[in-house]
């Protein structure tokens, strides 16, 4: 049995900073205004003034950071019923010390500077996650619903159901997805798949709920229930991104009330330390102790992973690349082998017109005419791909039979015309079999045009590779990344187009039940695999690789079970988002490098007496900032 991989994301019960609400802002300012105040005062030497302004200053502008830091160590540590203090909990308890030891002051200086760095951090998450989450201010609310008498009535999209008949109106957002039954229009679905450019609709074109009509007005037959839309199922990835974090940033936040209390299980051994090892007097033992608080404190270290996890999300969100939690995106950084499915993700999915070739002494534009003629009777899945390449011809009035095992017959100008596979044909030139040869082995479906029984002219047709499916794969191996692709053509046929897109493997003759298989496969002889798939029968492969990578415009059931989804089916975009995971990689590692200096280099000075609360303050601070800072570089296209 194929192993299943479960998406499974857990909700984080460690302490995240978030202040939600006005009264904290507020009471921030307020706290901010009282700690230049006690400045005055204490330039002026009302020292009892002084020390009140700090006193409130410490209580308003710490009002978030005392409980968030009490009331979340108390509350987690019943929850888990062991002790779970947290970077706040830290924070106040410096502060409580600096005031005991008459040093209210800097201990007003802490938490001023402290309380407006984690409102920043606040702010940049919020930034982060309004690329995202503003998807949800573009949900469909309402739908114009044509009654059985033919007029419209407003109602609600929950109220809608599968087989209604809707009406789009220009300008209007479309409710839910569907077919258009009367109707053109161009369609802005850059909700849907990222790009900017509108799409010429028509009837029987599908259309998605959230997507804007701007021009024309139809009418449309609903095909979804509007909690399955492709736009309902973007906004459950959307959430899932939210909540499931980097492998790193989910590590970091379990150890931080492991490191918490290994802090606090020092402190007292920071303060006895300083009469009996450094010969301090007890006051400046506890005022050293202080310090100790404020350097050890994990800030920039907490902060080193969530926000550059979330400008990543961001980032690839605008790119039209939706990632289901953040360990997909620790995961793609880290492929060895990707598993490419051909048909609608290397490929385009349908057959497209590669070679035309015709006797010399024949009237090219007669030929077209009759073949597109025919072909226009035909309900052959060829028939859609030549008549699409020959555009404007084919206006010849012709009666045509569909002979089986033969092909198309039909007469013009009294001779007798067919259209068939080349084993239907008897009287053949060696030139086209030598040609029809050539053609096969580069893996095209060949097509015989005959007259009087003579073959006259041939098309070749293949699944061609599309234009992004080249240089995506030339990217992965050039990154070390072993590439294959898995078919269900011929070998014949699967080669030529592996070929073409540059692979290192090709899997053909494939059914779809082993597709699973090969991917196993792969991760045993190499590691870390993803597979990209866009059918019902990827759905099992997708699953069991570590990332599984849906195309946009394929089925819903592979977007259900993908880790990512490329929404514009651009394999560049895929790309992009391993280059992008390995930066947020690298990021990341510098943020919790560069704040693990910081927390020695503090904790040195102050031991080495060369550290007061308002420097430590204002460097430990400030390294959470610059980690900050480095995050956001994540939210820049490159």
């Amino acid at each position: 049995m194929n192993q299943i991989k479960e998406h499974n994301h857990e909700a984080h019960t460690e302490h995240e900073h978030q202040h939600h609400g006005k009264l904290p802002v507020v009471l921030y300012f307020i706290g901010l205004i009282a700690f230049f105040v006690g400045l005055y005062f204490e330039f002026t030497n009302n020292n009892l003034l002084a020390t009140s302004a700090f006193l409130a200053s410490i209580v308003t502008a710490g009002y978030h950071v005392i409980m968030e830091g009490v009331g979340d160590t108390i509350s987690n540590t019943l929850k888990l019923k062991r002790f779970m203090p947290n970077i706040h909990f830290l924070m106040a308890l410096a502060t409580l010390g600096a005031v005991l030891i008459g040093n209210s002051e800097e201990g007003a200086l802490l938490i001023v500077i402290f309380a407006g760095a984690h409102f920043l951090e606040s702010y940049v998450d919020g930034k982060s996650k309004k690329e995202i989450t503003n998807l949800l201010e573009m949900n469909p609310t309402e739908a114009r619903l044509v009654l059985e008498n033919g007029e419209t009535h407003l109602v609600s999209v929950e109220e809608v159901k599968v087989g209604d008949t809707l009406q789009v109106l220009n300008g209007d957002q479309i409710p839910t997805d569907g077919i258009i039954l009367q109707g053109t229009s161009s369609v802005d679905e850059s909700s849907i798949n990222g790009e900017s450019i509108p799409k010429e609709k028509t009837v029987g074109d599908e259309v998605f709920a959230s997507t804007m009509n701007e021009s024309g007005s139809f009418t449309m037959q609903v095909t979804k229930d509007s909690s399955e839309t492709v736009f309902a199922k973007i906004l459950e990835m959307v959430n899932e991104s939210q909540s499931s974090l980097t492998k790193t940033a989910t590590l970091i936040q379990r150890l931080e009330p492991r490191y918490v209390s290994f802090v606090l299980f020092l402190f007292p051994f920071v303060i006895l330390s300083g009469p009996f090892v450094f010969d301090w007097t007890w006051e400046m033992s506890w005022y050293r102790g202080m310090v100790y608080l404020i350097a050890v404190s994990p800030c920039a270290l907490a902060a080193s992973a969530i926000p550059t996890t979330l400008a990543t999300i961001s980032n690839l969100s605008r790119k039209g690349v939706l990632v289901k939690g953040g360990e997909y995106l620790s995961k793609l950084a880290d492929l060895k082998a990707v598993s490419f499915d051909k048909t609608g993700t290397l490929t385009h999915g349908k057959p497209e017109v590669t070679d035309f070739e015709y006797d010399e002494e024949l009237d090219e534009a007669e030929l077209i005419d009759v073949v597109v003629s025919m072909e226009k009777q035909s309900n052959h899945p060829l028939a859609s791909a030549i008549i699409k390449h020959f555009p404007g011809s084919g206006t010849l009035s012709l009666e045509v039979e569909n002979i089986v095992g033969q092909g198309l017959s039909a007469t013009y100008n009294n001779q007798h015309y067919r259209i068939g596979k080349p084993t239907s044909f008897d009287k053949v030139s060696p030139e086209y079999n030598q040609l029809k040869e050539r053609l096969a082995q580069e893996g095209k479906t060949v097509v015989y045009i005959g007259r009087e029984d003579w073959v006259i002219g041939l098309i070749a047709l293949m699944d061609v590779p599309n234009e992004a499916a080249q240089s995506a794969v030339a990217y992965f191996k050039e990154a070390g990344i072993h590439t294959t692709m898995i078919t269900g053509d011929a070998q014949l046929t699967g080669e030529a187009i592996g070929r073409k897109v540059g692979v290192d493997e090709v899997q053909a003759n494939v059914m779809p039940e082993d597709k699973a298989s090969i991917v196993k496969d792969q991760q045993e002889r190499y590691g870390l695999t993803a597979m990209l798939g866009d059918g019902v029968n990827d759905a099992p492969a997708l699953v069991t690789a570590d990332v599984g990578i849906a195309m946009g415009e394929g089925t819903d059931v592979a977007m259900d079970v993908a880790d990512l989804v490329l929404m514009q089916n651009d394999l560049s975009k895929l790309a992009y988002a391993h280059r992008l995971t390995k930066k947020m990689n690298k990021i990341t590692w510098q943020n919790i490098i560069f704040s693990m200096i910081v927390v020695v280099t503090l904790v040195t000075l102050n031991f080495l007496g060369k550290m007061d609360i308002g420097l430590g303050v204002v460097m430990h601070e400030g390294s959470t900032i610059l980690v900050i800072l480095n995050a956001l570089r994540m939210l820049k296209s490159f």
